[in-house]
């Protein structure tokens, strides 16, 4: 792979109240420092115009306030005031313009000025030649722009780095030098004991940057390593401070790249689980006899059951998680029902089926047992879990979860043919609004589930398509939400009324178009039922 250093990443110094003060637009006015002249190297978010008091209030922190300070600038109290509540509010600085109405230096008002800032930690700029407020901001925003657009690029580039060196199978020490040579410093990856297990780059030599290191603070940039709450190390960057962005961000996904990394290296070394993954897929494609699936079972040291329980686990992907993360959640959550079942069942496989979901064949002795081991393997999960949320190792993300589960079978690949079933089963479940069983059935589902069941049947398609015609197209667009809440409050036009927050005026305008659109009525029992069937089918085929 080729080597990329720092400069390679676009890396962006931040834009400063010292590099907009360098602007020709400020020069202009020839700006002087009247206050905090050591705090000039304060990041800038935005550039804010303000003449009114109070502006405090209206700003989010890091900004270059501009204002003419024009209804107050003869008043030491209120310029004071003023400032205090721009560094109360978070301000980076505030760059006044003290000119009067003939286009010269308002002295007096700078000696206000001057009195005023004494003492705060702000920032403050004073120009006596007017200047365009428009132009600097203009001038500003371009450079803040381009700033925004220059990271969005390094995090791709990051992200692209860190990602081949997973396909390339990289061992931990070639991310750690990678990491030291995108920094342009030394990284250290150190365990939770504060051991040092990697070293990369730096100049000083590793002695003189391990010295005292395991009594060393936690002022410099880190992040933690390791998925799901079971943190194994950290990644430091020593004499970087631990406010620095940049560097935060390629510390976490060269963490997520270590993760990723050991884990593959695990697999790697544990066969007999990869084996098994490799036989249940087999099971899945049908690709045995019940002879062979026997056979294969028993060489890989999986004892014969009475009973074979398909079930399915599906997670719940949070709002805008990417699908690396995702990853890293289901192999911890898979890791923990292997745990958790084990002890209760004669033999578990399991094998991924798409990302944020998973399979397991769990073998049973006596098929009467199915709920209730099923019932101890979740109850169990879920407990080890919690603990893990209470000691503040994982977030309520991590307990978004939801189990399938198909009828118990006889063979292994009846067993295994039922995963589809569970799957389908778990996602359907998934989408219920309460959702308070340790698993759930085919049964448990009802018509959603046959629906999901069927979902890939064409004549199924076809149906649903006649049924729903234009809604399918947001032809109106409202419609599909309209039937929606017409069907689940059983054609009750107040309930409904009141649910779309409409008038009932409002509303029968709608269901006449609605069912002009449909081309039935929707006071007819048999056509509510068929809409709803297909209704059904069109929110399936709308999840992940």
């Amino acid at each position: 792979m080729e080597v990329v250093v720092k400069a390679d990443l676009g890396w962006e110094e931040p834009i400063t109240v010292r590099s907009l003060l360098e602007l020709d637009e400020v020069r202009f006015g020839r700006p002087e420092i009247v206050n905090g002249g050591d705090s000039l190297d304060r990041p800038v978010r935005w550039v804010h115009v303000a003449d009114s008091e109070g502006v405090g209030a209206l700003i989010e922190g890091g900004e270059l306030v501009l204002s003419t300070a024009a209804g107050f600038r003869g008043s030491r109290v209120r310029v004071r005031r003023f400032l205090e509540d721009l560094e109360r509010g978070g301000a980076a600085a505030a760059l006044i313009e003290l000119v009067d109405k003939q286009g010269s230096p308002d002295e007096q008002a700078v000696a206000v000025l001057v009195e005023a800032a004494a003492g705060l930690a702000l920032p403050v700029v004073v120009v006596r030649r007017r200047i365009k407020f428009v132009r600097v901001t203009q001038a500003a925003h371009r450079l803040l722009i381009g700033e925004q657009l220059a990271r969005l690029e390094q995090s791709r580039r990051v992200h692209e780095v860190f990602t081949q060196l997973n396909l390339e199978s990289a061992d931990e020490q070639r991310i750690v030098d990678t990491t030291a040579r995108l920094l342009g410093g030394a990284v250290v990856l150190e365990d939770v004991a504060h051991r040092v297990l990697l070293l990369a780059g730096g100049d000083g030599g590793k002695d003189g940057l391990l010295a005292g290191w395991s009594a060393r603070g936690s002022e410099d940039a880190q992040v933690p390593v390791g998925a799901g709450g079971r943190v194994w190390g950290r990644l430091v960057a020593p004499g970087v401070g631990s406010d620095d962005a940049q560097v935060t961000q390629v510390l976490e996904r060269a963490g997520q790249a270590l993760t990723l990394a050991r884990m593959a290296a695990r697999d790697e070394e544990d066969l007999l689980h990869r084996a098994r993954a490799g036989f249940l897929q087999a099971l899945m494609a049908a690709d045995l006899t019940e002879e062979e699936a026997r056979a294969r079972a028993r060489a890989l040291g999986l004892s014969d059951a009475k009973a074979y329980v398909p079930v399915a686990v599906r997670m719940t992907p949070q709002p805008g998680e990417d699908l690396t993360h995702l990853q890293l959640r289901e192999r911890v959550l898979m890791e923990e029902f292997l745990a958790a079942a084990r002890p209760l069942v004669g033999s578990v496989i399991t094998a991924g089926l798409r990302t944020g979901s998973f399979a397991l064949l769990v073998g049973l002795q006596r098929q009467g047992d199915v709920d209730g081991v099923l019932t101890r393997v979740v109850h169990r999960v879920k407990k080890e879990l919690e603990q893990q949320l209470r000691s503040g190792r994982l977030s309520e993300a991590d307990l978004a979860w939801t189990v399938g589960a198909g009828p118990a079978q006889g063979s292994l690949t009846a067993g295994a043919a039922g995963l589809q079933e569970a799957a389908q089963v778990a996602r359907t479940a998934a989408e219920l609004e309460i959702r308070a069983q340790p698993f759930y059935r085919l049964s448990d589902v009802r018509l959603r589930g046959l629906v999901a069941l069927l979902a890939d049947d064409p004549r199924v398609r076809t149906f649903a398509e006649a049924e729903l015609g234009a809604l399918l197209e947001g032809r109106p667009a409202w419609g599909l939400d309209l039937l929606d809440l017409y069907l689940r409050h059983g054609g009750n036009k107040s309930a409904v009324a009141r649910a779309a927050h409409l008038s009932r005026q409002s509303l029968y305008a709608r269901l006449e178009r609605l069912e002009s659109a449909l081309g039935v009525s929707l006071d007819d029992p048999e056509s509510r039922t068929a809409l709803h069937v297909a209704l059904l089918w069109a929110r399936l085929r709308q999840s992940p």
